[in-house]
Formats: structure tokens, C-alpha cells, sequence
């Protein structure tokens, strides 16, 4: 099989680990987020494509799910010492070093698929990782504190804020402009068919949907989504913040509709969800009720090769379960 999988960052990575052990002998690509991506002490970050890359390549920290295991921060308590800011984002001493070479051949001219390439020939994720353009896009966010209206990168709102003040919108700056990264639309073109797992619908997901070209190309497939929402909350995060930024209800029909029926042809939702599950406009969608928490390796296993069964039944290679 050839399966692509659209993945942010946390929960695309645990489904990817997942996926692989549901379908070894499959050739996986991974369309990554790299709306997250942010210039920190001159460096560029890549919070999502390194979570898929420490996770598949068995680097991760386990407890956080994001990371590197096994971590020290020397460097950034010697950047506090100076006062440099920000100190809100916690790069570690390893963590440092990924970035410090990514930076190094983007300056040499390397596009970021390149260097995402180069940096997987040490971690060797096996499947082929590959940012969702080469093109610099950063999601933003409008919001309303102390300090008035203003817009702040996607990570101050996420990770220093905690999504606490209530976001009035989020854009992918750059986005309309941007180019799908060398392979992208090859690769789904290829695909027997696309996952979306359960990565956050809005900053993740639907970031990379918004790169011109590649929702377009995801559509032109068969399409098996994995609810991120599960009895009206988040599976982890603060998705809900988002959903609400956009004014998207929290559950997992209204996040089928954000999707859309022209994109999804399967739906895998909760199964406390599934006996509620009901959206106008999403009759043709296959709506299957699976357990959805990965709380183990065998849960995520499961998982995946759920969502694989309805693939290959909405293709007509297989009954499905």
C-alpha cells in the first residue's frame, strides 16, 4: 500500500507510529505542518516535522510527546542569564543541535524538504517525511489583552498564553502565496488513499489543506479522517480554543464539516459519539464508531488499522470491520 498522512504534531506522530506497525510492508509519506515553524536566538524550529521525526526515530520524549528524550537545558538557562527572551519556549541542549544544522543549510541555500530529508538520514523514521511547502509560512493570531489588539505568532498564543486569551482569528501568513514542497502532490497523486489522523483540525491539518494545490489533490482521493474530538473535548490540547476561534463547535461532526464531504469519504469518531453523530451535508460520508484513545501501542495499532479497513473498503479492496 501507499498511504499518506497529513500530521501535525503530537497526535499525527503517536498515529504514525501506529500506522507502521499496523502496516509494515506499506510505503508511508508524511505531509508535515510547518506552520508552527518559528525563528527562535536566530535558529529556525520546526516544532511539528521534529515531533514526527523524534517519535518515528525513537529520540522522543515519551512523557511530554514532544522533545527530546533524555534532555538538558544549559544553553537556555545561559540565554536567561542574559536576559534573552524568549524564555517561554523550552529548546534543549540536544534539541539545539537540530536546529543549529537545519539553519546552517537553509543558509546554504538547501530548500526545507532537503534539509528535512538530510536530518531523517540520521533519525531514520521510516517513512518519507516531507514539509507541506518550502516556502516560509507561520500562523498568526489575532487577540485582545492588556496590551490592546494585536497579532502574535501561533507559538507566544500556544505555548506562553496557553491559548488562555481567546483568539479572534488565526491565519497562516504566507499560505496563499506558498507552494506544495517538491513531492507533495507526486505523492498523493501516488496514494491509495489519505489519512487525516488526529492532529489539531485547524493549525495542523488545516494549515496544510491551505497551501493552494494540495487540498485539491486530497480530494481527488479517497479520504478516512480520525476525530480529534472525543465526547465534546479535545483528545489533548487546546483544539477546542481553536475550533472556537473560527466558530467550529467542539465535536466530532462539526469537525467532519469543517472538512467538509468534498474532501472526506470516512470518518472515524468515538464510540460514544457515534450513536449522536449527525451533520447535514455528510450523509455520503462512511461514519465508523472505533475506540479512538491511543493510550497504548496496541490502542494506536488498533487504531490505525481501523482507519486503514476503511480505506480499503471505501476502495473496494476490502470488506472493512
Amino acid at each position: 500500500m501507499k498511504i499518506v498522512v497529513l500530521a501535525g504534531g503530537i497526535g499525527g506522530a503517536r498515529f504514525l507510529r501506529g500506522l507502521k506497525a499496523a502496516a509494515p510492508g506499506a510505503s508511508i509519506t508524511v505531509i508535515g505542518n510547518t506552520g508552527d515553524d518559528i525563528y527562535l536566538f536566530g535558529l529556525k524550529v520546526c516544532p511539528d516535522l521534529d515531533t514526527v521525526m523524534y517519535t518515528l526515530g525513537e529520540g522522543i520524549n515519551e512523557e511530554q510527546g514532544w522533545g527530546r528524550r533524555d534532555e538538558s537545558f544549559t544553553v537556555k538557562e545561559e540565554l536567561g542569564a542574559y536576559g534573552v527572551e524568549p524564555q517561554w519556549f523550552g529548546l534543549g541542549d540536544r534539541d539545539f543541535a537540530t536546529h543549529i544544522v537545519r539553519t546552517q543549510m537553509l543558509d546554504a541555500g538547501y530548500p526545507l524538504s532537503k534539509v528535512t530529508e538530510a536530518l531523517c538520514d540520521r533519525w531514520k523514521p521510516g517513512v518519507t517525511l516531507i514539509p507541506m511547502t518550502d516556502d516560509r509560512v507561520e500562523t498568526h493570531v489575532v487577540l485582545t489583552d492588556e496590551q490592546g489588539r494585536r497579532a502574535v505568532h501561533f507559538q507566544e498564543w500556544w505555548v506562553r498564553l496557553r491559548a488562555s486569551v481567546p483568539a479572534e482569528a488565526i491565519t497562516p501568513v504566507g499560505a496563499e502565496d506558498a507552494k506544495p514542497a517538491a513531492g507533495v502532490l507526486a505523492a498523493i497523486a501516488d496514494a491509495d488513499f489519505v489519512i487525516l489522523p488526529p492532529s489539531n483540525p485547524v493549525v495542523s491539518v488545516g494549515t496544510i489543506l491551505s497551501i493552494p494545490g494540495i487540498r485539491e489533490a486530497v480530494q481527488a482521493k479517497t479520504v478516512v479522517g480520525i476525530s480529534p474530538i472525543i465526547g465534546g473535548a479535545p483528545v489533548r490540547g487546546m483544539a477546542d480554543a481553536c475550533l472556537s476561534a473560527i466558530g467550529v463547535e467542539t465535536s466530532a461532526a462539526a469537525v467532519a464539516a469543517f472538512y467538509g464531504p468534498a474532501l472526506l469519504d470516512g470518518w472515524l469518531v468515538a464510540e460514544e459519539d457515534g450513536p449522536h453523530f449527525s451533520s447535514p451535508g455528510l450523509e455520503d460520508v462512511a461514519v465508523r464508531s472505533r475506540p479512538l484513545l491511543m493510550s497504548s501501542p496496541e490502542a494506536t495499532r488498533d487504531l490505525a488499522q481501523a482507519a486503514i479497513d476503511l480505506a480499503l473498503e471505501l476502495t473496494g479492496r476490502g470488506e472493512g470491520r
